[in-house]
C-alpha cells in the first residue's frame, strides 16, 4: 500500500500507480522515437512534456482503469542522450520497465520513498520529493557534461525523471540503475557516510532479514575492512575522489556509499539447490558501466578472470578470515544540497556534539571525510604475493611512479590520461595496464625492504 502522504489517489493499491507509470513511459518513449537524432541543446534540460490520460482514452492514449491522470516527462531529449551513452536502446528500456509488472520493494528509504525494480533486475524506480526533483533538474547540465567526459563513476545513473499527477497531487519518480542485483544474495549490507554520530542501525532495522547497517556497525563488525587487490583498490579510490570532487562542486552532501557484500564461500556452504548458488548465474545487466567493477576499472577487458567467475559485476574482495567476497557499491542520496536548513541542522548538532562527527556538514569537509573513511577504514589494499618470474619481469622496470600507496595515489595521474582530464575534475578517469604493473612492482620492492 502507498503511504497517505505520497498520493491519496493511489491509496488503495500500488498496482494503479505502477500501471500509470508504465502507460506514461510507454507513451513518452514511443513519441520520442519519432523525433530525429540531434545534439543536446541547453534549453533541452528545461523542457517538460505533458500528456493527459483520461480513463476512457483519447486519440493519443489508450483507455485504462487507473483514474484520470497526467504524465509529465522532464528533459526527454537530454535523458535520451544519457541512455544512449550507456548503450540502452529505447525498445530495451521500454521493454524492461513496461512489459511486465514492476516489483515493489518493501524496504523503503528513511525519507519514506517508494522503490520499484524492473522484472529483469535492470532498473530501480524511486519516488523523489519535489525539492529533490527540482535539484536534479538544476544538476542536469553539469551531470551531462561529467558523463560526457567520464562514464566510469559510482554516482547514480539517472535514466529518466517523470511525474504522475492526479487530483492536484504529484508523484515524481526517477529511473536509475540497480546497484544490488536481486539474483545475488547479499549477506551484509551497509549505508556508509564516514560519520560516527548516531550511525548505528536501529533495533527495528536489525529485525529485517537483511538489515542495512551503518558506519559504527561496520567498524565493529569489520575492524580490518575489506581487502582488495592493489589495482582495484587504487581504481576505487581514484573513482571516489573524482566523484566527490564533482559532488563538492555542486555543494552536494549527506550522500552515502551503499555496500552490498556477497560471501562466495558462505554461499557455497549454503547451497541446497542451484537457485541458492553463488550468484554467478544471475541476470547479466545490459547497460554499460552500470556494474560496480565497470564503474572503477579503466577498461572492461581489465576484469580478467572476472568475466568467467562472475558476470554480475561484483568487485572481488576478502574479509579478515580470508573468505572470498563479491562487493557491490554505489554512491546514493546525492540530491541533498547544502542549503540553509542543512547549515542550521549542522550548527545545532555541533553545539551538542562534536561538529566533525555529524553527517550533516559543509560539502568540502564532508567529501574529504567520506574519502578518508572509505579508503582507510572500509577498503584496504592487499599485500601482493607474486611468483619469482613475475618479480623478474617487474624488476625489468615498467612505468616508474612516485613512492606511496593507498589514498595518496589518488592525486597522481598518468600523462596519457591527463590530456583527457574532465573540465570539472583534476583527476584522471582510468587506470592502465602499466599502472597495475607499476603498483605491483612498487609493493614488491616495499616487501623486499
Amino acid at each position: 500500500f502507498i503511504p497517505d502522504h505520497i498520493f491519496p489517489f493511489f491509496q488503495t493499491t500500488s498496482s494503479a500507480l505502477k500501471g500509470a507509470i508504465q502507460l506514461g513511459i510507454t507513451h513518452t518513449i514511443g513519441s520520442l522515437s519519432q523525433k530525429p537524432e540531434r545534439d543536446v541543446l541547453l534549453q533541452d534540460f528545461e523542457v517538460v512534456e505533458s500528456i493527459f490520460f483520461p480513463c476512457e482514452g483519447s486519440n493519443l492514449t489508450p483507455a485504462h482503469h487507473y483514474g484520470d491522470f497526467r504524465f509529465k516527462t522532464y528533459a526527454p531529449m537530454a535523458f535520451r542522450y544519457f541512455r544512449e551513452m550507456f548503450g540502452i536502446r529505447p525498445d530495451d528500456y521500454m521493454y524492461s520497465l513496461c512489459n511486465e509488472s514492476l516489483i515493489e520493494l518493501s524496504n523503503s528509504g528513511a525519507s519514506g520513498s517508494l522503490f520499484y525494480v524492473s522484472r529483469d533486475d535492470e532498473y530501480i524506480i524511486k519516488t523523489v520529493q519535489h525539492k529533490e526533483a527540482e535539484f536534479l533538474q538544476k544538476l542536469l547540465p553539469g551531470y551531462f557534461m561529467n558523463l560526457n567526459q567520464n562514464k566510469r563513476t559510482l554516482l547514480p545513473k539517472f535514466y529518466g525523471l517523470y511525474c504522475v499527477q492526479s487530483a492536484g497531487k504529484n508523484i515524481r519518480i526517477a529511473v536509475m540503475n540497480n546497484l544490488l542485483p536481486s539474483a545475488v544474495r547479499m549477506h551484509l549490507k551497509y549505508d556508509l557516510k564516514g560519520s560516527t554520530y548516531k550511525r548505528r542501525a536501529s533495533a527495528k532495522e536489525r529485525e529485517k532479514a537483511v538489515p542495512t547497517y551503518k558506519d559504527l556497525d561496520f567498524i565493529q563488525d569489520m575492524p580490518e575492512g575489506l581487502s582488495l587487490d592493489a589495482d582495484k583498490y587504487n581504481a576505487l579510490c581514484k573513482t571516489l575522489q573524482r566523484d566527490c570532487l564533482l559532488l563538492q562542486s555542486f555543494k552536494i552532501m549527506d550522500y552515502s556509499l551503499l555496500v552490498g557484500i556477497h560471501n562466495v564461500d558462505q554461499a557455497c556452504q549454503e547451497q541446497a539447490n542451484e537457485e541458492a548458488g553463488a550468484g554467478a548465474k544471475g541476470q547479466v545487466q545490459k547497460a554499460l558501466y552500470s556494474t560496480a567493477i565497470e564503474a572503477i576499472q579503466a577498461e572492461v577487458g581489465h576484469m580478467g578472470s572476472m568475466e568467467t567467475e562472475d558476470r554480475t559485476g561484483g568487485i572481488p574482495a576478502r574479509n579478515s578470515k580470508g573468505e572470498r567476497l563479491l562487493v557491490y557499491i554505489g554512491i546514493i542520496d546525492i540530491l541533498q544540497s547544502y542549503r540553509l536548513a542543512k547549515k542550521l541542522e549542522h550548527s545545532w548538532k555541533a553545539l551538542v556534539h562534536d561538529g566533525d562527527t555529524v553527517s550533516v556538514h559543509r560539502p568540502g569537509f564532508y567529501a574529504e571525510r567520506f574519502q578518508k573513511f572509505m579508503c582507510n577504514t572500509v577498503f584496504r589494499k592487499n599485500a601482493l604475493k607474486t611468483s619469482p618470474s613475475k618479480k623478474r619481469r617487474a624488476g625489468a622496470g615498467p612505468v616508474k611512479r612516485a613512492a606511496g600507496s593507498g589514498p595518496s595515489l589518488m592525486t597522481q595521474a598518468s600523462s596519457s590520461s591527463t590530456a583527457q582530464s574532465p573540465l570539472l575534475q583534476h583527476q584522471a578517469s582510468s587506470d592502465t595496464r602499466e599502472d597495475s604493473e607499476a603498483d605491483k612492482s612498487e609493493d614488491e620492492r616495499a616487501q623486499k625492504l
